[in-house]
């Protein structure tokens, strides 16, 4: 039977399930990843969960998001996540190494191999054939303990591309083509999988920018073939013998189609506030900027500051324009040091910062107040930049560029230069040392933690009854940003759940805390919310901390993939409506009761009834049997532990 690509790699990982789409599958992963924003609830899982060490091929612990140290908390979690390394078997990438997905696919990625990370951008590694797929960290611990990892087989969506890129458009403009097509949710439960003649002209990090920017999509992941070009990429880096061909079929089929014709596409730009928002820059050019912003997981690539740094030669930035460069490895930044290239672009006035994901996460980097920031990173949610009422778009480097020169958002095609002829670097292995191999056997190792770290919370087993306040209702599209803020004021304490719990909804609901609070010892409380609920970011803490407050139940239209699973991970129910109507009808106050829950299963329509109202309410889910286990023991860690005795 001839197959597409991404079938392929599952069925060389598929333990149990039924390829079909929407069906439960169980999948084998070889390697796993962790940044530090997540990686401190991944170990703390494991401490929980009793683990010896990992039963992976690899497990990597990278330090990329928190590296501002104003105070003692993230260099403590850093030293945490050292130790832990060596405890479980973890390699371990320090401080200033870089950003976890360029690294892992440079120096750890497999054509072939599935991995799983604890961040939405794990992705990217499909940039050389990979299966990899973004998860909640305790789905990233349940793989390091040797047990398979559910999820909805997904459906296959097979893009086309043909031709090749004009001059002063770049992978950028390719998936902003994608969000610009389909939306925020276009791709929910799908794998995109590129394929067609247009490949051969995309480098291994012009992938790497399109499977990067696939999660912005809501995608299960992003795959490309294994070709000669991944082949080029991996003899560049010293790993040649690490190649092997992977494509699909000749003639195989796809769930959904889709092509691009990239010699048809222009500069495209998402405009404030949403990945999916995008426009021609032509439409938008002439609003003035404050910042332009070169650099993170989504444009991670040496060309990507090489085309920069050429466009700037000779020249400098325009006066009021912050021009940040955000290298995203040491490798590149040595890199750029020997092509000259770092010396043009500091020369033109940029700003040099840190290897690391800094502004995109909103450590560093915030722009002023109501300016537009033009940034090359993945996503533009409200506030995320770290400024509450910010403007940030998001575009290619040659658009951030030519914006920055002429301090109006430009169209790169308008500044009369001749497009540059960059050849592709030379290779750079990162010297080994950087990163630490884990020991032989961590048993003995110490966990270091400063007094910020806070084991896990324990969560009791869903009741058979629960009578629950309705105490939020909200809108589409609402992301882990929203729910859970990033930046360098509340990320510090990603290890302390009792203390990032209270910034939860800090600017939807700021009287969310306090009146979560208040439930949590009446039994707790529920939300109501629109379409694709928790779209973005992996981070869990968007799921622990409300639970901590005393959430046990999330009514939606639909939810985001990873967002769901990691409610399901900590015993929260999260249920869609049968009726969308019902959404309109349901009012903050409302209480809802639901009953017999001891017989949640799979396929199983629930009733809820609303006190003092009469009426039913019609709701559904999509757990497996697995799934509706884990919420009745209270979450992954519960069952787990229940499991292992």
């Amino acid at each position: 039977m001839r197959q597409n690509l991404a079938r392929k790699l599952i069925a060389t990982h598929l333990l149990d399930g039924d390829m079909t789409p929407g069906e439960s599958i169980a999948l084998r992963f070889d390697q796993t990843l962790c940044q530090d924003a997540t990686g401190t609830l991944v170990m703390l899982t494991l401490e929980a969960m009793g683990l010896d060490r990992v039963q992976t091929d690899l497990s990597v612990q990278y330090v990329d998001h928190n590296l501002i140290q104003e105070d003692s908390r993230n260099p403590d979690d850093h030293r945490f996540l050292e130790s832990a390394a060596r405890r479980f078997g973890l390699w371990f990438s320090r401080p200033g190494n870089g950003i976890s997905h360029p690294l892992h696919m440079l120096n750890f990625g497999v054509p072939g191999a599935t991995l799983i990370g604890s961040d939405s951008h794990t992705p990217a590694c499909g940039a050389i054939g990979m299966l990899a797929i973004g998860a909640g960290g305790a789905d990233v611990a349940t793989a390091m303990a040797g047990e398979p990892v559910w999820l909805q087989m997904p459906e296959i969506w097979g893009v086309e591309l043909t031709g090749r890129l004009p001059d002063w458009v770049s992978a950028k403009d390719v998936i902003l083509e994608m969000l610009r097509r389909h939306g925020v949710s276009g791709g929910v439960n799908r794998i995109i999988e590129y394929r067609g003649p247009g490949l051969q002209s995309l480098s291994a990090m012009d992938r790497h920018v399109i499977a990067n920017m696939g999660a912005e999509l809501g995608a299960t992941t992003s795959v490309f073939p294994s070709d000669a070009e991944v082949r080029r990429f991996l003899e560049s880096e010293g790993r040649g013998h690490e190649w092997r061909e992977l494509c699909a079929d000749e003639g195989c089929d796809y769930d959904h189609h889709d092509s691009i014709d990239l010699g048809s596409l222009e500069p495209l730009i998402a405009r404030p506030s949403s990945p999916g928002n995008v426009v021609p820059v032509t439409e938008v050019a002439g609003e003035p900027i404050y910042q332009a912003y070169i650099g993170s997981s989504a444009n991670p690539g040496f060309r990507d500051f090489a085309i920069a740094a050429e466009m700037v030669k000779g020249r400098q930035v325009a006066d009021g324009v912050s021009f940040d460069i955000n290298p995203t490895s040491r490798q590149l930044l040595q890199r750029l040091i020997r092509s000259g290239y770092l010396d043009v672009l500091i020369a033109a006035g940029a700003r040099l910062h840190q290897a690391g994901c800094n502004g995109c996460i909103g450590m560093g980097q915030a722009p002023a107040t109501d300016q537009n920031s033009l940034r090359t990173t993945p996503r533009n949610f409200p506030g995320r930049s770290g400024t509450a009422e910010d403007r940030v778009w998001l575009c290619s480097p040659e658009t951030a560029t030519a914006s920055a020169l002429e301090g109006v958002i430009t169209d790169p095609r308008g500044l009369g230069l001749d497009y540059p002829a960059l050849a592709p670097p030379e290779g750079c292995e990162l010297d080994a040392r950087l990163f630490e191999a884990p020991p032989v056997d961590g048993r003995g190792i110490e966990l270091i933690k400063g007094p910020n770290i806070v084991s896990l919370p324990v969560f009791e087993p869903l009741p058979q009854r629960l009578e629950l306040p309705l105490l939020l209702k909200l809108g589409d599209d609402v992301s882990t940003d929203e729910i859970m803020p990033a930046g360098a004021r509340v990320l510090p304490y990603r290890s302390n759940i009792p203390k990032i719990a209270e910034f939860v909804f800090e600017k939807l609901a700021p009287e969310y805390v306090e009146e979560a609070g208040r439930l949590k010892e009446q039994g707790g409380h529920a939300l109501l919310a629109g379409r694709n609920y928790g779209q973005g970011s992996s981070r869990e803490h968007a799921a622990i901390a409300p639970r901590h407050l005393g959430l046990r139940l999330v009514i939606a239209k639909s939810f985001a993939r990873i967002h769901w699973q990691n409610l399901v991970n900590y015993g929260v129910l999260p249920l869609t409506l049968k009726d969308e109507a019902d959404y309109e009808r349901l009012q903050p106050g409302d209480v809802l009761v639901l009953e017999e829950l001891q017989n949640l299963a799979p396929g199983l329509r629930l009733q809820a009834r609303i006190k003092d109202r009469e009426g039913q309410l019609a709701l559904e889910h999509q757990l497996s049997e697995r799934q509706c286990a884990l919420i009745q023991a209270g979450g992954l860690v519960n069952w787990l532990r229940n499991k292992a005795s």
